[in-house]
């Protein structure tokens, strides 16, 4: 083959290359590029789990409780014959209140604790009735009664645990005389319903108060002392000028102690000694001194109606809040 032959021959081959190559260039450009690779998104975060529901709280003390539990109300003997008393440290709510003679009487409120024995235990009176009417049929314990209240008591919204009902509840202690000397065992009395709100309400110190380290109360025939204790953060109770004790060497006290003023008036019934039995009115409104934090705040009580809870307010109608924890009531002759 000639020169001529082989230059056309490389021609025809090298042009056939830059056909090639071109076309190799046009598909590569004009083509798309690999998608990337798409992250893989992160598992779902699990839902945040509630608030879990706050526990519930009692009505007489505003901690933390078991808000089902029944509710158990004692009489209590005051005089000094019947010191010391059984149980009255535990006590959710002790209430004071004026009986013949210028004495006083404690009624006490268990529900939260209740100890196995409380005493002496003595007979229940008309203002009693009233007292419980809105506490949703808790269980009273009580000595007996005058053959007046009978009725009252029979229709009262409250649960009989008394000793003529339950004799086997109850026995004599030796050693003190009669008749302060009968106690309830509270393992067998256990029988109320639980609580409804009876007007308390618990908070923050509320503003004006005047700082308070002792205050006494005083029936004709009695006093009641509540002194501040700071290490302790509670009012601790003197009874005639004595400190009062338990039968544990136990201190009563509370977080609050509230005076409440209220209307007295004669019942018609006498004791054995031809006494006034007097009737301090729960129902109705006055003046009232709540203690707590070291300080003394005056306000107001209201009740409308037996079965209506207690509000209890500041002068300019804001709710008087009492310090969560045990709660003493002085009735206070107005």
């Amino acid at each position: 083959m000639g020169r001529r032959g082989r230059n056309e021959r490389s021609n025809v081959v090298l042009t056939v290359l830059l056909i090639a190559l071109v076309s190799s260039l046009v598909l590569s450009c004009g083509s798309a590029p690999a998608p990337a690779p798409q992250a893989v998104p992160p598992p779902a975060a699990a839902s945040a789990a509630p608030p879990a529901a706050p526990a519930p709280v009692s009505v007489f003390t505003g901690l933390p409780g078991d808000v089902n539990a029944p509710v158990l109300c004692i009489k209590v003997d005051n005089a000094p014959p019947a010191r010391p008393q059984a149980g009255l440290d535990l006590a959710d709510v002790v209430y004071m209140e004026p009986v013949e003679g210028g004495i006083s009487r404690l009624l006490a409120v268990f529900q939260s604790q209740v100890p196995p024995v409380v005493g002496p235990v003595r007979s229940a009176r008309q203002s009693d009735v009233e007292l419980l009417s809105n506490f949703g049929h808790p269980a009273l314990a009580f000595s007996g009664e005058a053959s007046a209240l009978r009725p009252l008591i029979a229709r009262a919204p409250l649960l009989d645990v008394s000793a003529p009902a339950r004799p086997g509840s109850y026995h004599r202690e030796n050693g003190r005389p009669a008749p302060h000397n009968l106690f309830a065992d509270t393992g067998k009395l256990r029988d109320g319903a639980p609580a409804r709100d009876i007007g308390f309400r618990f908070g923050p110190t509320p503003p004006g108060g005047e700082p308070t380290p002792e205050t006494t109360v005083r029936y004709s025939a009695a006093s009641i002392t509540a002194q501040w204790v700071p290490a302790e953060a509670r009012w601790v109770m003197a009874m005639d000028g004595t400190p009062l004790v338990t039968t544990s060497k136990a201190r009563p006290g509370a977080a609050t102690v509230v005076m409440q003023r209220v209307v007295l008036h004669d019942t018609g019934i006498r004791d054995a000694a031809g006494a006034p039995s007097p009737f301090a009115e729960t129902v109705g409104n006055g003046d009232v001194v709540v203690l707590r934090d070291g300080q003394a705040f005056h306000g107001h009580w209201s009740r409308p109606a037996p079965d209506a809870p207690t509000a209890f307010t500041l002068p300019d109608g804001s709710p008087l809040t009492f310090a969560p924890g045990r709660v003493w009531v002085v009735l206070v002759p107005a």
